[in-house]
């Protein structure tokens, strides 16, 4: 699975995925221009996104209306490293919302491939090579 990462201007850095443009950019402060969030909030995006279509798709299996279902997603820092050292995700339901599948829900939520993928994380490799345009 290949993924192309290009610099059309300014402080962007887009990749290609697929038919996907993922566009980002870095705020006013930090340089761009402030048109699309930055790397690093699309990263901790991914979590509470990741972890909400599991949610999602739970609910929707037990025909749960979702409606009044969000998760909010809490980023504790370091204050030494000021790194993310905790991330927090509360679902918040409607008061309507069956408490027997409470644990289900968490358990669910759990699932989330990124998590699992940051519990394990991959090994990187960086390097280099020419680039041949047209090839």
């Amino acid at each position: 699975m290949d993924m192309l990462i290009n610099f059309p201007g300014g402080a962007r850095v887009d990749a290609q995925y697929g038919e996907f443009t993922i566009k980002t950019d870095q705020s006013v402060y930090g340089g761009g221009n402030g048109e699309a969030p930055s790397p690093f909030s699309l990263f901790l995006a991914s979590m509470g996104t990741c972890a909400g279509i599991y949610v999602l798709n739970f609910c929707k299996q037990r025909g749960l209306e979702t409606k009044n279902i969000q998760i909010l997603q809490r980023i504790h820092n370091s204050a030494a490293t000021h790194m993310v050292e905790k991330i927090e995700l509360i679902i918040q339901v409607p008061e309507t919302f069956p408490e027997k599948y409470r644990p289900s829900l968490i358990r669910a939520a759990q699932l989330c491939a990124v998590k699992k993928h940051l519990e394990n994380p991959p090994g990187f490799a960086i390097t280099t090579e020419t680039y041949q345009p047209g090839h």
